[in-house]
């Protein structure tokens, strides 16, 4: 057997099935499409659920696919053993009711023993219990003994997903030999050492479960196979783990180049090696598919991961941040097989740095509040650190409980880890009650289902905005129907439609559906299960009936400014990248006909002149009048072309590449203007942060853009109105304003502090000796609490050393002020602590330093009773 590497056997295995008639499909994103139920892909089949239900047409019968796949139910276990990890890659070969058991069978042993080359006498089958179809196939046609062909029950060889699609699987082991094994007498397929390391799985899904275990057979039985790329690449390489073969070794031993340490010379650092090494190719991936840090969803996997990976490398004795380093290995090895690597590496860098940067400032922090703990601890004489603190650790500080109880160990101290669990367990059960309760989907059933899946709409509005077409489907609010009367609500679905439906960022369209004997007011269009298009609206008169021909009728301005606010989001994502660097990516958009909305990858707020500089660039390319152009051509020819392309985005065999002269190349599937001239006019209102590294523009074009201008020129007429200046003066005028506001405020003090003195008389005669200090309680009405602080440093100043107690009636309120000089608190004085004591007496409350603070209060008759207890704490803490 040839020692095959990780991207040859990925090659050799999607072309073999390629070579079965199957249609080879890249990797999707690890972000689900349109599916509430997961929060990652964390297996091959699940992307293509929509074919095995039957909800959406598959573009060919059978399909292949190596599918990139995040797990993290056992992340603790990761680096713990080899076995661990959280990214994988699954190939798979699927059949949507076309071949089924005996093809499946015979395809996985001829790829197995005659492309790779496995041992014949070294695999084993296993069937389910009852599955004699399978058992018969394995024995008779492929001729293994039957004794080497094992039967499991309903726990290792049935898979189902509570109701729905369900089904019998066929798994295959391969016998690494007693080298791998435990040794036992016995030890066999099913035993759990590493000797029999199970290769493929063939799931045969043949029944219906209605979610109470009754099973019916399935009319159209598919085929789901799924095989680790990893784990095939560990039998044919005959090494010890994932970890060993050649693309993770890379990345392995780069981690051990960058720590300065060997791999399998001490446990606790092949334990560090081993999360960095796997945790990296599951944020480079992640990231590279658009996924950000933060502290909820995948977000929150996402920078638990990279942190758990960082402070890995801290404990490696690795220097600084690492992780972007790193990751551009993973790029390395993988780029090939998955080209958005390469293309997004920038953002991923960015990122990684990014957020790595933050949990370093972080860490710290943790651990300065972990070290409090422990003083708190030692201080009560206890020995455990609850388990509210080290879930607090963990949930703000990143810390992961292993480390909180090192960190302990370490200092003789322990964790309440069940006190942990607990808290874990009761934010998993708020996650839960918070997720959607959704289908086998993972999406809220709607209406829609309940169409034929054979009935499509195809857009033909790009070059038109009218165009007659069959009405194909009427659904009414929660039903199916034939027809939809005056005054009723429902949507229409027709074969062919240039109504624009809601995508990519760029709201649907509006207009009108006419037939012979009724008017629809459509209000919005939106895309639904199936690649159907649905026109949402109301009957204005008549009746509209299924089958009838209809003229549909787009409302032409709507689109012709919602197309100027797409085409300038294109003008903009690209004066981004001239301005702020190559890492900015667009991380969401919206347009409509009045505004657009623009988020996009960056970790800082834009300066002043960045905006000047982005809108600049814009509006030069809107006064070149630029071509708009568009060509449809296969993904690979329009990344060629240096086109961008979306995180997340689900693209075709074929894509529209949209062209504005040599500026910019997007791929884009919304509607633009013919020529960048016709949006006239760009401009930027506001520019904000709205997550972690995610920037918001937001900014208008053509007549919202004039609006706003005319909006501002009312405004300065007003303004330069109420201050009596022409506009081109007004800066001079308010300037001058100001100066002279300036001066009278200064006056207006200046009397405050006057009338202050006044009020005070000669107070000197209410001061109380102790010892060395003089206590000074003053009495005034109707003193700010500016003019009071001035007051209090006057008093403080006559008398010397001591404290100073000083009190205001403002109507109904109360202001208060205490000072202490300098030797009066080196002597045990403090203010803060007198106002905490006094404050209560005048309704309020307040605080503040040894040598001063103030308050507010709402009781002005308490101000006698305040003074007595302030003089007499003064005393106190001057004895």
């Amino acid at each position: 057997m040839k020692n095959y590497g990780v991207n040859e056997l990925r090659k050799m295995f999607l072309e073999f099935f390629e070579s079965k008639g199957h249609l080879k499909m890249n990797s999707f994103s690890l972000i689900p499409h349109n599916d509430n139920s997961l929060l990652l892909i964390n297996s091959g089949m699940a992307p293509l659920k929509p074919y095995f239900t039957g909800q959406e047409i598959p573009p060919r019968r059978r399909v292949t696919t190596c599918q990139k796949c995040i797990r993290t139910g056992d992340i603790e276990n990761v680096g713990k053993t080899a076995r661990h990890g959280t990214f994988f890659e699954m190939l798979g070969n699927f059949s949507f009711g076309d071949y089924f058991k005996h093809d499946a069978i015979h395809w996985t042993w001829e790829f197995l023993t005659e492309v790779v080359g496995l041992d014949k006498n070294r695999l084993y089958p296993s069937v389910y219990l009852e599955d004699d179809e399978a058992f018969n196939i394995w024995n008779k046609e492929i001729g293994v003994d039957k004794d080497r062909i094992f039967r499991f029950g309903k726990e290792d060889n049935f898979w189902e997903h509570g109701a729905g699609p369900c089904g019998p699987c066929s798994e295959v082991y391969y016998d690494r030999g007693e080298k791998y094994g435990c040794g036992k007498p016995g030890c066999t397929v099913g035993c759990d050492c590493d000797r029999y390391m199970e290769v493929w799985n063939n799931v045969f899904t043949q029944f219906d479960n209605d979610g109470h275990n009754n099973y019916t057979e399935l009319e159209q039985k598919n085929i789901d196979t799924g095989m680790g790329l990893e784990r095939l690449a560990v039998v044919v390489q005959d090494v010890d783990s994932i970890f060993d073969v050649d693309t993770i070794k890379a990345l392995r031993d780069k981690v051990c180049e960058m720590a300065g340490v060997t791999y399998e010379e001490d446990a606790n650092t092949d334990v560090s090696i081993r999360v960095i090494t796997d945790h990296i190719r599951s944020v480079t991936f992640m990231t590279s598919d658009g996924i950000l840090p933060s502290n909820e969803g995948r977000g929150y996997v996402l920078r638990r991961l990279l942190r758990r990976a960082a402070r890995h490398g801290r404990l490696l004795g690795i220097k600084g941040a690492f992780l972007a380093e790193l990751s551009k290995t993973v790029i390395d090895v993988s780029k090939d097989a998955y080209p958005e690597l390469a293309e997004k590496q920038e953002h991923i860098f960015a990122t990684l740095n990014t957020e790595e940067e933050n949990f370093n400032k972080t860490i710290d922090q943790g651990l300065s509040i972990l070290n409090g703990y422990v003083e708190d601890m030692k201080a009560k004489g206890e020995k455990t650190l609850s388990g509210e603190h080290a879930f607090k650790l963990y949930d703000t500080y990143g810390f992961p409980l292993d480390l909180t109880v090192e960190i302990l160990e370490e200092s003789g101290f322990a964790a309440d880890e069940e006190g942990f669990k607990a808290c874990m367990q009761e934010q998993r059960e708020r996650a839960r009650k918070a997720r959607k309760t959704t289908n086998y989907m993972g999406a809220d059933a709607t209406v829609y289902e309940q169409i034929d899946v054979a009935i499509t709409t195809e857009f033909v509005g790009y070059d038109r905005l009218t165009h007659e077409s069959e009405i194909m489907a009427i659904a009414g609010e929660d039903a199916v129907v034939d027809s939809l009367s005056e005054g009723e609500n429902g949507s229409i679905l027709v074969k062919e439609t240039p109504f624009y439906a809601t995508m990519g960022g760029q709201c649907g369209d509006a207009g009108v559906i006419e037939t012979a004997t009724g008017k629809f007011i459509v209000k919005d269009t939106i895309k639904v299960v199936g690649g159907k298009i649905a026109h949402i609206g109301y009957v204005e008169n008549g009746e509209i009936k299924l089958h009838d021909t209809a003229k549909l009728s787009v409302e032409a301005d709507k689109r012709l400014h919602t197309c100027m606010n797409h085409s300038a989001t294109h003008l903009l994502q690209k004066a981004l990248k001239m301005v702020l660097g190559g890492h900015v990516e667009q991380a969401g958009s919206y347009v409509d006909q009045d505004r657009l909305r623009f988020d996009f990858t960056h970790n800082q707020a834009l300066s002043k002149e960045e905006i000047e500089q982005v809108e600049a660039i814009v509006n030069e390319k809107i006064a070149e009048d630029l071509p708009v152009v568009t060509k449809v051509m296969s993904l690979e020819e329009a990344k060629k072309t240096g086109a961008m392309a979306l995180f997340g985005e689900k693209y075709g065999e074929t894509v529209r590449v949209v062209n504005m002269g040599d500026f910019s190349i997007e791929l884009c599937g919304g509607t633009h203007v013919e020529k960048t001239g016709v949006i006239a006019t760009f401009k930027i209102v506001s520019e904000a942060g709205v997550a972690a590294g995610v920037r918001r523009i937001e900014a208008l074009t053509s007549r919202g853009a004039f609006a706003y201008y005319h909006n501002l020129e009312n405004t300065l007429k007003q303004a330069s109105a109420a201050a009596k200046a022409e506009p081109a003066n007004l800066v001079e005028k308010i300037e001058g304003m100001l100066a002279e506001i300036k001066q009278l405020q200064s006056e207006n003090q200046k009397l405050k502090d006057k009338m202050a003195k006044a009020a005070v008389g000669d107070v000197l005669s209410d001061v109380v000796s102790v010892g060395d200090y003089k206590v000074l309680p003053v009495s005034v009405s109707g003193v700010d609490m500016n003019a009071l602080r001035n007051l209090g440093d006057e008093m403080k100043t006559k008398i010397a050393s001591g404290v100073v107690i000083l009190a205001s009636d403002m109507g109904d309120k109360v202001n208060l002020i205490v000072m202490a000089t300098d030797d009066a608190v080196k002597a045990g004085a403090h203010a803060g602590n007198i106002i905490k004591k006094i404050a209560p007496m005048v309704g309020g409350g307040g605080g503040g330093r040894p040598n001063m603070a103030q308050a507010g209060g709402k009781n002005p008759a308490g101000i006698k009773d305040a003074l007595e207890a302030g003089v007499k704490e003064a005393e106190a803490q001057l004895s």
